[in-house]
């Protein structure tokens, strides 16, 4: 779940999924506008898997978990990004 495995690709493993967060986290967003960066991003790749928000959520936990972003005032942004 955590890491990509031989039935679990990497654009479906919330490590990969982790990735593709901070990757749209280049300036402070809130959730929301996180989530439609992420979705939109994922929708210009067509081989990408569809993702949930439940899925998404995940990840943001794991990123937050591992201190790889920070949550304040409703306002995520990448840990050390200041």
């Amino acid at each position: 779940m955590i890491l990509p495995t031989k039935h679990l690709p990497q654009d479906r493993a919330l490590l990969g999924v982790g990735a593709e967060i901070l990757g749209q986290l280049k300036e402070p967003r809130s959730v929301s506008e996180l989530w439609e960066a992420v979705r939109e991003a994922r929708g210009r790749n067509p081989n990408s898997a569809p993702l949930s928000f439940d899925w998404f959520v995940l990840a943001l936990n794991l990123l937050y978990a591992i201190a790889a972003v920070d949550h304040s005032h409703g306002i995520l942004r990448r840990e050390g990004s200041e």
